[in-house]
């Protein structure tokens, strides 16, 4: 290291690091962090780099430890309360984050991301006004905070206030995302425009579970007049052909020649003023193919009493908590006659070959849902299933739109849809829904869970 004192020369290794971690090489961005701290032991700013590295590869509690030994160096370092809060918040401790942000605030009053970071902590401790001012505050200092506005939004959704959450919804940022992609010309439907005779534009906007949920207000659009085309995805449109003959399905990137109205799917609850005691519940409005139906009626048998599971949802859904371990379904499995059958597809399918001694799951082979379009197999399957039961996926909004009867095991604050503690839905009449008791702990839910069965089953009496 000729010609380089420690601290010039720790100061070029944290710089190339950080040029790592923005190209998203945080491997390589940790090694270079390391290398800083090794030529520079009290560099404050490479300890907490290496952290938020560490955080990026999900390696929560070792980033918590650089974080530390950061503040050890440094007590008045905003930026690690606030890094380490967000670890805290991944590791689902939230009341440790709230810790952590309050004293990232304390050191800088005037930090947006502290106060939005802070309001997610504290809903999932269930202090929702505390919340939903930690997000005003966030608001008032970047008013176009986009992230802030939607969780702010999520927030009176679950609390089933429909009107303040439904009009802040609007300002999630993906939405602002598509319509950059399309060129539209015409007005966005407000629903105090007369449809009659008028052609509109719907578009998908994230996920297929959203989809499925709420292309219910395409029939509404078409009940009032209008011809709708609706952009799903591409993977859907097999699913969907069933929701009416008349919408028209348009591949996820294209649009119809000419429309008068358009709007994106999630801004339909809006747009017609959904209350928690409007919500267009009528059921089924899918339906699955009859021939596949009886294809898997064949293959499946008519024996005993039939439930389909899944327990995983995509990655990002395990991180939301979504979903739970296959092993919970355990003491199902003994249920005399009950039949265990997976839904799951990739995500989670592993735990297959780690449940516990004795525990059976029947599977559906590899060409269940193999093709191109998604949920047509799955559909099916589930008309030949005695019940349903599943975390917070697509297959609990497939299963509620066909009118089979669903269990969705739930987190202690689930996604605002579920709303909090009620265990029906109003989205869906022929769903039941179990809640966790306290945070973390899915034994609670399937406590409550096992023992409803118990009755469905005429079990011990």
């Amino acid at each position: 290291m000729r010609g380089y004192h420690w601290e010039s020369a720790g100061f070029g290794w944290n710089n190339k690091s950080r040029t790592f971690g923005e190209i998203d090489q945080f491997e390589e961005a940790l090694h270079s962090f390391e290398r800083a701290i090794a030529l520079q032991p009290s560099y404050v700013e490479a300890y907490g780099n290496r952290g938020n590295s560490l955080v990026a590869l999900n390696r929560l509690e070792d980033a918590l430890a650089s974080y530390d030994k950061a503040l050890s160096l440094k007590p008045d370092n905003a930026e690690a309360y606030y890094n380490r809060g967000i670890a805290l918040a991944e590791l689902d401790r939230p009341d440790d984050a709230v810790a952590s942000y309050d004293k990232a605030i304390s050191l800088k009053a005037d930090s947006a991301e502290a106060y939005y970071h802070r309001g997610s902590a504290l809903r999932e401790i269930e202090r929702f006004d505390d919340a939903i001012a930690s997000y005003d505050r966030a608001i008032s200092l970047k008013p176009d905070y986009s992230e802030a506005l939607l969780n702010k939004a999520c927030t009176f959704l679950l609390q089933g206030r429909f009107e303040p959450g439904l009009s802040l919804f609007e300002n999630r940022g993906s939405l602002s995302d598509i319509r950059k992609y399309r060129d539209y010309h015409k007005p966005i439907f407000l629903n105090n425009q007369n449809l009659s005779g008028k052609n509109v534009l719907v578009y998908h906007e994230l996920f297929l579970g959203d989809m499925i949920q709420f292309c219910r207000y395409a029939k509404l659009m078409e009940a009032e007049g209008a011809t709708v085309y609706l952009s799903a995805q591409d993977c859907l449109h097999d699913l969907l052909k069933s929701l009416s003959p008349a919408i028209e399905l348009v591949a996820e990137k294209s649009q119809p020649s000419a429309f008068d109205y358009h709007i994106s799917l999630l801004s339909l609850p809006f747009a017609f003023k959904t209350t928690e005691k409007t919500i267009p519940s009528q059921v089924p409005y899918l339906y699955a193919d009859n021939e596949r139906v009886e294809k898997w009626k064949r293959k499946i048998g008519g024996n005993g009493f039939k439930i389909g599971i899944c327990w995983q949802g995509s990655k990002l859904s395990t991180n939301n908590g979504r979903s739970f371990p296959l092993s919970e379904f355990c003491n199902i499995s003994q249920f005399p006659d009950v039949r265990l059958i997976s839904l799951q597809k990739h995500d989670g399918l592993e735990q297959l070959a780690e449940m516990p001694g004795g525990m059976m799951v029947e599977t559906l082979g590899d060409d269940f849902d193999a093709g191109a379009q998604a949920f047509l197999d799955t559909a099916a399957v589930m008309k030949n299933m005695d019940l349903v039961i599943t975390c917070d996926t697509a297959i609990a909004h497939l299963a509620g739109a066909l009118a089979i009867p669903t269990w969705v095991v739930l987190r202690r604050v689930p996604d605002w849809r579920w709303l909090m503690e009620r265990s029906d839905s109003p989205w869906y009449p022929a769903m039941r829904l179990f809640r966790q008791q306290e945070r973390r702990n899915w034994r609670s839910a399937f406590v409550q869970l096992e023992s409803a069965l118990t009755l469905r089953l005429g079990l011990g009496t």
